[in-house]
């Protein structure tokens, strides 16, 4: 098709677009709305484009029209926000769901209880997609950390000293403590979940951290349903492998 046959094409549409709109009269849009007295309840969209006659009102008067037709635009916009808002935030705590669950079968079908470590200090981080995990393990002493171990070792009182008296605390602004992450990692913690772990009266207070590499990541306010679940699969699951009491 050359230059000439698609001037004329797009001319041949230009003429019928505008034969249409012509024959749109105020007369067919009157009869259309009347017969369809709920069009803006199925079209609020179209209130925000619609202009509001002006009336004619005496010296003195304001015509409040103009302010709630304003409103009812705002009030319009302000709910179209929420709801995307709404929409975004289901799909993320869907995400995150499926995340956790990931993370609780890799941990509850481990062969033997060095792959459930292996799964809760290497393979976490990928399953919840975080940057950095530290499972920590309280021991007297000044907190040494065994060579080649993946497991931290904290002084006597610190997971107390992080957390108080909460089971969890989120962290949305922090510089990550080498303690709970290791050298190597702990640059990576700029906001965190703080996890206290209660294995059973047998065991030492633990320490389950998960780290992200983002400030805001992790931050008070956050729900912790999912993150308490996660922490009760692992005590489960480590006194199930240790033969412990609760």
């Amino acid at each position: 098709m050359d230059e000439r046959s698609v001037d004329q094409t797009g001319r041949q549409g230009e003429a019928v677009a505008k034969v249409k709109a012509d024959a749109l009269t105020d007369a067919a849009v009157l009869t259309y709305l009347r017969r369809n007295p709920d069009f803006l309840v199925r079209h609020p969209d179209i209130a925000g484009v619609l202009i509001p006659p002006v009336r004619a009102m005496g010296e003195g008067v304001v015509d409040l029209q103009q302010f709630i037709v304003q409103k009812l635009r705002s009030d319009i916009s302000r709910l179209k926000l929420n709801q995307r808002k709404l929409i975004a935030t289901s799909r993320n705590n869907l995400v995150s769901q499926g995340r956790v669950h990931a993370a609780i079968i890799a941990l509850i079908g481990a062969r033997s209880f060095e792959d459930f470590i292996t799964v809760l200090t290497d393979e976490l981080a990928s399953l919840l997609d975080v940057d950095a995990v530290g499972f920590c393990l309280e021991a007297s002493g000044e907190g040494t950390v065994a060579a080649n171990s993946n497991v931290r070792i904290l002084p006597v009182g610190m997971i107390d000293q992080l957390l108080g008296s909460e089971a969890v605390v989120l962290r949305a602004d922090i510089s990550g403590e080498p303690e709970i992450y290791g050298e190597e990692l702990a640059g990576l913690a700029r906001s965190d979940a703080l996890i206290r772990l209660h294995v059973s009266s047998q065991a030492p207070a633990a320490l389950l951290a998960l780290g992200a590499r983002r400030p805001g990541i992790f931050h008070p306010g956050q729900g912790t349903e999912l993150i308490g679940f996660l922490a009760e699969t692992v005590e489960i699951t480590t006194r199930a492998w240790l033969d412990l009491d609760e």
